[in-house]
Formats: C-alpha cells, structure tokens, sequence
C-alpha cells in the first residue's frame, strides 16, 4: 500500500532574518583591481616600450614589470646578474638570445646542467640537436652518437688535468678549434670564455647520455663539476642586490642554488637584499621552494613567472635591453 504524503502547514527548519544585516560604502573597502592598472588598447606604429607600459599592471603584468625593474636596477648599479637554467631554453632556440645578453653586459654568470653542455656542443659542432629518444630508446641507439660522445668526454679529461673547471674545460675546447665548431657564436660555453663570464657546470653522473661512452671519466666529470660548484659559489656569495634566474631547471639548479646560498652565508656575506626569479611553463616544487621563497625569506624579493620559455625569454631580453637603453 502506497504511503500518501501530507503537506506541511509551515516550513522546516528556522527562518533567517536579514533585517539586521550590517553593510558599508564601497569606497570604504580595499579592492585589488582598479581601472589605473588594466591594460591599454594597442596604437599602431607603437615603440616596444610603449607596448610593455600597456601591459596590466596586476598578476604577471605586474609581476614581469617587477622582474624587468629588478634586472635593470642590479645592472646600473653594477650587481650581478646570474642565470641557472635546464637544457629546455637551448632546446628551443634561445641560445642566441642568452648570448646575446651576456654580449651585452647583462647576464654575467650562467650555471647549467650537464644536458645544456650536450645541446650546447652539438650546436655548435653540428647546428642541430636533440635527438628522438622514443625512436632510439628500443634499439639501443639513444644516446650512442659516437662525436658527442668522444668529444666532450676528451675535453672534459683535458680540462681536469689543466685544472679548469667544467664550462671552461670545454668552452676552451671549443674556442680553440673554430674550423671544428662553425657554429660556435651560439655557443654558451664558448662565449663564457670569450669574454671572461663564468660559466659553470653541475652534473649529477648518470643523468647525460655521454657518461654511458666507454671513456667517461668519473673523476673527471665529477672532480670539474666540483670545481665549479665552488666557482658558482663564490660568484653567488658577491650578489647581494644582484638577481638569480632560475629557468626551466625543475629539480638540479635550485638545489644547487640554494647550498650556494647557504655556502655563502655561512662564511660571512649575509645576502639580505637578493631578487630571486623562477621562469618555467610548469609550477614546481623546487624552484618555488628552494629559489623563489627560502633564500629570500629574511629579505629581498622573490618572483615567479609562468610562460612558454621560446616567448617569455625573448620578450623579458627585450624589456630588460629597453629600461637599459633609457
């Protein structure tokens, strides 16, 4: 038998009285966004710098200004300018804007990974790089390139026993053999040594393809990677008002980063007022934690950007060049 519902005479559960609801006058309230800080429609025939000044001046527009500001400011005063960054940038065709900036004054120490001093190389030897590992994983091919292998292998040795470190055992390789590498203006490495820029190495032994050739020098590799570990620490400890860049290292070069920091602090140079920078198309955990928040936690400034590297780079070389050049 169906069970007949009944109406109710009233509601269920208590009634809310709005009658005493407390408000206040919008001009009393902060608010975030105002109509000072969006963007501006684009004119025609505009200069680049216009063009940045109509970005917004909220979330990443602001946020890039900041950087833009922060970079400038170090380099009229004469503070160090440090870029640590992945094999991504020079995987997509940045290296010429990198050399570029370190042509000019503007980044004056880089620190990379062991797969940068890869694509590096082949650049410059061959003019192209990047292989696809999915087509050569099952073969047994990856990473088997006979000149990649031997070359840098042999100028890393021949550093070592010289006592140099990594950047500049092989920076020196390929400076001094100009027919072998016509590539070589787009070279970091090569140009570090050109004109006198530290550029160093960190290479954890496993991680590049050139540690499974049969001349692979483990203490070779590891005694120059050493070597320039220190070399970046001495470098990062002389940066306070300077900027640190990290781009798109996920994981190596904030950890680096940040024993530096540490390295540096604990033999005496306080290291307050540092601008630190993470620039990558991903939000990660090492880069947010051990760049962007922990070393600038008793002061300076700490900043994150978002974006494809093959747009952003060029866009914050361009500003930086700019506020430079006024």
């Amino acid at each position: 038998m169906a069970i007949k519902s009944k109406p109710f005479p009233f509601p269920i559960g208590p009634k809310l009285n709005l009658a005493r609801l407390r408000t206040y006058p919008l001009r009393t309230r902060h608010s975030k966004v105002k109509v000072a800080d969006g963007a501006t429609p684009w004119r025609r025939s505009g200069s680049f710098q216009k063009f940045l000044q109509t970005l917004p001046d909220i979330l990443a527009g602001q946020t890039f200004k900041s950087v833009v500001s922060a970079i400038v400011t170090a380099r009229q005063r004469g503070k160090p300018v440090i870029l640590g960054m992945g094999a991504h940038p020079t995987k997509v065709g940045l290296n010429p804007i990198l050399v570029d900036l370190m042509r000019k004054e503007v980044i004056t120490a880089v620190a990379v990974n062991g797969a940068v001093v890869i694509h590096d190389f082949e650049l410059a030897y061959h003019g192209q790089t990047s292989e696809e590992v999915e087509a050569e994983i099952d073969s047994g091919r990856f990473g088997m390139a006979e000149d990649t292998g031997r070359i840098l292998n042999e100028a890393m040795v021949d550093g070592w026993q010289k006592g140099l470190g990594l950047g500049e055992a092989v920076g020196r390789y390929i400076t001094s053999r100009p027919k072998l590498f016509p590539h070589r203006r787009s070279s970091l490495l090569a140009t570090g040594v050109q004109l006198g820029i530290p550029v160093t190495v960190h290479v954890a032994i496993g991680t590049d393809i050139i540690h499974m050739h049969p001349i692979a020098n483990g203490e070779a590799i590891g005694g120059s990677s050493l070597l320039d570990f220190r070399k970046l620490t001495a470098v990062v400890s002389q940066m306070e008002g300077g900027v640190y860049i990290n781009l798109g290292s996920a994981v190596f070069l904030p950890e680096v980063f940040l024993k530096t920091v540490t390295l540096g602090r604990n033999l005496g140079r306080q290291l307050k007022r540092i601008t630190t920078v993470n620039m990558d198309f991903l939000p990660h955990y090492r880069p947010l934690t051990n760049v962007v928040k922990r070393p600038t936690q008793k002061g300076g400034k700490g900043y994150n950007l978002i974006g494809h590297h093959e747009l952003m780079v060029p866009l914050l070389a361009a500003a930086v060049l700019e506020g430079l050049r006024r």
